[in-house]
């Protein structure tokens, strides 16, 4: 999976955010469930350290969980503010998450 983020393909990949909110938001009783099976070893952006946020899946570099950008996003914040409220994550590693989570979800 590529990590490049260019300006082209911003468009593609918040249609990719929209299909995944919608799912979300459609099942959310199933959400904590999906977002727990993903498969987040494939996604370059993200690491996962037992000394860092409890072993929690976080942005690389941060200490900034990708459950928080989940939750943000369902409850109607738009990925610029989640980008304002966590400086230390980039565009780049948000669309390489929401990409990896519709991959992985059109695989299950």
């Amino acid at each position: 999976m590529s990590t490049k983020c260019p300006d082209r393909g911003i468009t593609k990949r918040v249609s990719i955010f929209s299909r995944i909110l919608l799912l979300l938001l459609l099942v959310p009783k199933l959400q904590h469930i999906m977002l727990g099976m993903l498969d987040w070893g494939d996604c370059q952006q993200v690491e996962r350290s037992e000394g860092k946020v409890s072993g929690a899946w976080v942005f690389g570099g941060t200490r900034v969980p990708v459950r928080a950008l989940f939750e943000n996003l369902e409850t109607g914040a738009t990925i610029d503010e989640f980008l304002e409220w966590f400086p230390g994550v980039t565009l780049e590693q948000v669309v390489a998450v929401l990409a990896h989570a519709e991959q992985s979800l059109a695989e299950v």
